[in-house]
C-alpha cells in the first residue's frame, strides 16, 4: 500500500526560491564546466556596456548566450545574425529569470565553408549596390607627392613599403597606425581611410594623393577585418585613389574589389604607386637629346633654305644688265626676222614672176610690192612700238634702281665715310686718330685723316661749354 503525499510531507526539505536557484546554478556549472556548442547566431545585440547578447539555435532548440566585454574584444571575429559558429565556454543559470545560458569565451566559424558562404553573400550584397563597379575606379596619380599608408606601425609590411619607395622614387609617406586583425581592427581601418579623406587640401598635415591599405599574409580568419562592410564601404567612398595590398598574391578580400587597384603584395603596391626615378631621368635625358638634334636639323635646313634664297636674289646692276641683254637679244632677233621675212617674200615673188607673163608679172609685181611695202610699214611700226615699249620699261627699271641707290641720299646733303679698304664706316668707335678715310659726297670723293681732337670755332669763347668736336 503506497504512502500518501501527506504522510511524507514533514520529511521534504523546504527551500527558498533563491536557495533553489543557487543549487540549480551550481548543479549546472558542475555538470557542464566546459562545453563546445555549435549553432546559428540569432538575436545578436551589443549592449552599451560592451557585453554581447545572442542565442544559439538549431532546427529544434535555442540556447541563450552571453559574452562579457573583456572577452568580446578577443573573439577574433565580429558576430552577426545568421552566422554559424562553434562557441566554447561554460553553462550557467541566471537566477533573476530562471533561465540557463552559456557564457562564451571563444568563438569560431563552423568550418571554412560557412565562412566562405558568408563572404560570398556579403560580396553579392555589396556588388548589387555598385560598390565594385569598374566605372567607379579611378586612375592612380602618375607621381604622387604624398602617400598615405594604412597599416600596422610595426612589422615587415611598412618597412617593405618604405624601402621600395626609397629605391624607386623617394616620396613623403604618412602612416596611419591601425590594428590589422582582431576585435576593433575593421573599425580602425575604416576610420583611417575616412580620416585621410577628411584632411584639408591646404591644411598643416598634407592630404595624400594616394592611399595604400596594407597587411601581410595570414589565414582567412586573420584577414577578416578587411572583409567587413564598414571597411569595404570606406574604401569605395574614398575620394583619394586607393590601392589594396592585403595578404599575399593568392589571398583575396572584399576590400580588393572596392579599391581602385589591387596589389598582390605590399611591395607590389609601392611599385604601383611611383615610377622608377632613374628611368624617368633617362627618359627626360633621351627626350632632351632628341629635341636638341631636332632643333639642330631644323636650323641646318632653314640655313640651307636661306642660302638658296640668297643665291636666287640679284643685285640692281645685275638686273639692269640682264634687262639690257634681253633688249639686245630681242633687237637682234627682230632684225634677223625682218631680213629672213624679206628674203622669203622675195623668193616667192621671183618664183611666181618666172611663171607669169611680163604684163601680168608687172601687175602682180606692183601688187606684191604694194603689199610688201604695207607689210614692211606695219612691221616697222610694230618694231618701233615694241622698241619704244621696251625702252620705256628699261627706263622705268633704271629709274627704280636709281631711286634705290644711296646716291639719292647723298644728293640731300649726306656723306658716306669709307675706311682704307673702301668699306663704309658705321660707328665712331671704328675710327682711330691718324686713320686715313675717304668721304664720298654727291659730286665726288675727298680724302681725309682722322684727328680726334676737339677744336674751338672762332666765334666760341674760352670756357664756353657749347663746343663741338671736328672730325678733320
Amino acid at each position: 500500500m503506497s504512502e500518501s503525499p501527506e504522510a511524507g510531507r514533514g520529511n521534504v526539505p523546504e527551500f527558498t526560491v533563491t536557495e533553489l536557484s543557487l543549487r540549480l546554478k551550481r548543479s549546472i556549472e558542475e555538470s557542464f564546466g566546459w562545453v563546445r556548442v555549435r549553432g546559428e547566431i540569432s538575436g545578436f545585440k551589443r549592449a552599451a556596456s560592451g557585453h554581447l547578447y545572442f542565442a544559439l539555435k538549431d532546427a529544434d532548440s535555442l540556447l541563450d548566450a552571453v559574452c562579457w566585454k573583456g572577452q568580446a574584444g578577443r573573439l577574433g571575429l565580429r558576430p552577426e545574425d545568421g552566422m554559424e559558429v562553434i562557441c566554447s565556454g561554460k553553462l550557467t543559470s541566471y537566477p533573476g529569470r530562471s533561465k540557463y545560458q552559456m557564457v562564451v569565451e571563444r568563438m569560431e566559424l563552423a568550418g571554412l565553408g560557412a565562412l566562405m558562404a558568408l563572404l560570398e553573400q556579403r560580396k553579392q550584397k555589396l556588388a548589387a549596390e555598385g560598390l565594385f563597379a569598374t566605372e567607379r575606379k579611378r586612375a592612380l596619380p602618375y607621381l604622387p607627392r604624398v602617400i598615405g599608408v594604412v597599416t600596422s606601425p610595426t612589422g615587415a609590411v611598412i618597412r617593405d613599403i618604405l624601402h621600395r619607395l626609397a629605391d624607386r622614387f623617394p616620396t613623403r609617406v604618412l602612416v596611419w597606425p591601425v590594428l590589422v586583425q582582431g576585435e576593433g581592427a575593421a573599425d580602425q581601418v575604416a576610420r583611417a581611410i575616412q580620416g585621410f579623406n577628411a584632411l584639408p587640401v591646404d591644411g598643416p598635415v598634407p592630404r595624400p594623393d594616394l592611399l595604400i591599405v596594407a597587411r601581410g599574409g595570414g589565414s582567412l580568419e586573420d584577414l577578416m577585418a578587411f572583409n567587413e562592410e564598414n571597411v569595404v564601404r570606406a574604401a569605395a567612398a574614398s575620394k583619394i585613389p586607393l590601392i589594396s595590398a592585403v595578404g599575399h598574391e593568392t589571398d583575396t578580400t572584399l576590400i580588393d574589389f572596392a579599391a581602385d587597384r589591387r596589389a598582390p603584395t605590399p611591395t607590389a603596391a609601392a611599385e604601383m604607386a611611383v615610377p622608377v626615378r632613374m628611368e624617368l631621368l633617362q627618359d627626360v635625358a633621351g627626350l632632351d637629346d632628341r629635341l636638341r638634334r631636332s632643333m639642330a636639323r631644323l636650323a641646318t635646313d632653314k640655313r640651307r633654305q636661306l642660302d638658296g634664297l640668297a643665291r636666287g636674289l640679284r643685285g640692281p646692276r645685275e638686273q639692269l644688265a640682264q634687262a639690257q641683254q634681253r633688249f639686245d637679244d630681242l633687237a637682234e632677233r627682230l632684225r634677223y626676222a625682218l631680213h629672213v621675212g624679206i628674203n622669203a617674200q622675195r623668193a616667192r615673188m621671183e618664183t611666181r614672176f618666172a611663171k607669169l607673163q611680163p604684163g601680168l608679172l608687172r601687175r602682180e609685181t606692183r601688187d606684191y610690192r604694194r603689199r610688201l611695202d604695207d607689210s614692211l610699214a606695219r612691221l616697222r611700226r610694230a618694231v618701233a612700238q615694241r622698241t619704244d615699249l621696251a625702252g620705256r620699261a628699261l627706263q622705268q627699271q633704271a629709274k627704280l634702281l636709281e631711286s634705290l641707290s644711296y646716291r639719292n641720299v647723298l644728293a640731300r646733303g649726306y656723306a658716306v665715310i669709307l675706311d682704307e679698304n673702301g668699306r663704309a664706316v658705321q660707328s665712331a668707335a671704328a675710327l682711330s686718330p691718324g686713320s686715313s678715310i675717304a668721304i664720298e659726297l654727291r659730286d665726288g670723293r675727298r680724302n681725309a685723316v682722322v684727328d680726334g681732337e676737339a677744336r674751338r670755332r672762332g666765334g666760341a669763347k674760352a670756357g664756353n661749354p657749347a663746343q663741338q668736336e671736328e672730325l678733320f
